[in-house]
């Protein structure tokens, strides 16, 4: 609804640009045959980087986990994007993702690490456990993102489940 008033809003010339420049994503993007990634071409930019380490894999639920992941500009390994979460409530389960090729390039292309990007909640850990499940007897390490404390957060604000996160995952200082 808001965007239906902002297109009204907006001048004729720009509400068409708009509306050019939607039909051109449409067109133009796809899905990365690799990782699943926005692309526009058969692989993606990241997939196509030869200086990225093909052995560090980072599994994501949606693109923009990715693209929140490539802004903080610390990640040099690839991705895979699972095209959502297991939310039973939702009617979702593990075979509505991309497990089986994400399973068969693990497999193929010699990753030694999976990284666990999914959100941290219910979901996200039960899609955790999907993907460990569907990679189980592969050779690799399965790690997770650190949890706890966001820098500069206040404990009196944090809930239980992000202390316990923290208190858990505590590092050396």
């Amino acid at each position: 609804e808001r965007l239906a008033h902002h297109v009204l809003q907006m001048p004729p010339a720009e509400a068409l640009a708009f509306a050019d420049a939607i039909r051109e994503v449409k067109q133009n993007l796809r899905a990365c045959r690799v990782c699943f990634n926005l692309a526009e071409a058969d692989l993606c930019d990241i997939c196509s980087d030869s200086r990225r380490d093909r052995t560090l894999l980072c599994v994501v639920e949606q693109v923009r986990d990715l693209l929140a992941i490539e802004q903080a500009g610390a990640f040099r390994g690839v991705y895979h994007v699972l095209r959502g979460r297991v939310a039973p409530l939702e009617g979702t389960g593990p075979e509505s993702l991309t497990l089986d090729a994400l399973a068969d390039r693990v497999g193929r292309e010699g990753v030694r690490e999976v990284i666990m990007g999914t959100t941290p909640n219910v979901e996200g850990d039960a899609t955790a456990i999907a993907v460990m499940r569907r990679l189980e007897g592969l050779p690799v390490e399965f790690t997770r993102l650190a949890r706890g404390l966001t820098v500069g957060a206040s404990l009196q604000h944090a809930n239980r489940d992000m202390l316990a996160d923290a208190i858990n995952g505590r590092q050396k200082f």
